[in-house]
């Protein structure tokens, strides 16, 4: 998919003709229905889990409901935000996000890890929110220097370095699974833009020996590729939670145990809530439940993709393929994780695992393709 096809000059002015008639509201139901169902998964995962720590069944889905709730009225104000007036703040966003990640890194751990800003009532997963300014840059700076691009290779260096010190903070919490994403999502931006091939490549060559840094400085790193390949061998213990996950999709069958009736949530699988929560629905609603929520995120990529095609800038496009992937690929990467074909990483499944920083970020993305999906510029990207 070409962006630059039929390229002319920003468009500026048709970004601001939008109407409520245009929005993808097929897009919208389909985010509907993946909440709604969402926040009964959490419930039957979560449940007898929160009743384990102390608090009442609804505990966590009380606060989810309650972040969703106030998570539409972040997805309202980004789908009716001027996406154009907004570009001069995302280079200073940026630096924010910067600076967040690394007061980030100064936090408490939990889980071995330091991802979150402790708020009080919640935990801020700064993470979440990079992605998405991440994004909003590369499509900034993509629309306004391609054509500098193309005569000099060494443009690249800027959005490149930028986005590597945003990915190299979130990879020092420590957490691999969201640079990972954003990085596949930036070389699928930089291709519809209309980098070369050539030079669209050197990063991912680049971060060849990055990788391999990573597996020999933490090697437990290579015992989650060892437990994906062999996971019985590995059950009791780095595949401990990749064997109860694929226990609890394995003993669901064509249709499911019914919905409350996991046997794998039961303490069996930790924190069923979080990274793990397919499992439990694909034990539930079984494999004609599991097909259903993997063809809903397929039609969110469809339909995500098609406002991209008719987005009324390279500027808007782009943001509207990046937010897109983002929402899409994490989902296919959490649902393989949950069957076992991907290595477990802590990356949540969007709508439905348990975290206000997820739920907030998620419907945000969503608002701003609805913004995008409002216009229509008369012409292909």
């Amino acid at each position: 998919m070409d962006f630059t096809s039929a390229r002319r000059k920003p468009a500026f002015n048709t970004i601001q003709n939008r109407s409520l008639r245009f929005i993808d509201y097929p897009l919208f139901f389909v985010v509907i229905i993946l909440l709604m169902l969402g926040l009964v998964s959490l419930f039957s995962a979560s449940a007898l889990y929160s009743t384990n720590e102390g608090f009442d069944t609804l505990y966590y889905t009380k606060k989810q409901a309650l972040f969703i709730f106030t998570g539409f009225g972040l997805m309202a104000a980004a789908a009716r935000a001027n996406l154009e007036r907004i570009r001069p703040f995302i280079k200073p966003a940026l630096l924010v996000t910067a600076a967040l990640l690394i007061i980030t890194l100064f936090m408490p751990k939990v889980a071995g890890a330091r991802r979150w800003i402790p708020l009080g009532f919640m935990k801020l997963q700064t993470s979440e929110f990079a992605k998405i300014v991440v994004v909003l840059y590369l499509a900034d700076f993509f629309d306004r220097n391609m054509s500098h691009i193309k005569e000099n290779w060494k443009e690249l260096l800027k959005p490149l370095t930028a986005s590597l010190v945003i990915m190299g903070l979130i990879a020092a919490a420590p957490d691999l699974g969201i640079p990972a994403l954003i990085f596949g999502v930036a070389m699928f931006m930089a291709g519809a833009a209309g980098v070369p091939l050539k030079f669209a490549l050197a990063p991912f060559l680049a971060a060849i020996p990055v990788v391999i840094t990573e597996f020999i400085l933490h090697p437990y790193r290579i015992e989650r590729i060892r437990a994906m390949l062999s996971p019985w061998e590995h059950a009791k213990g780095s595949g401990y939670q990749l064997v109860q996950a694929m226990l609890a999709v394995g003993s669901g069958g064509w249709f499911g145990k019914g919905i409350g009736a996991s046997k794998l949530k039961l303490m069996y699988l930790p924190v069923p809530h979080t990274d793990f929560i397919f499992s439990v629905v694909a034990e539930e609603l079984g494999l004609v439940g599991g097909l259903f929520i993997t063809g809903l995120f397929t039609a969110f990529l469809l339909k995500g993709a098609r406002v991209a095609r008719n987005a009324p800038s390279l500027y808007t496009a782009l943001a509207a393929l990046g937010l897109t992937l983002l929402i899409s690929l994490q989902a296919f990467y959490n649902i393989g994780m949950n069957i076992g074909i991907l290595p477990t990483k802590g990356i949540p499944l969007p709508f439905f695992s348990y975290g206000g920083s997820s739920i907030w970020s998620s419907m945000i993305m969503v608002g701003i393709i609805l913004n995008i999906s409002a216009h229509r510029s008369g012409q292909k990207w």
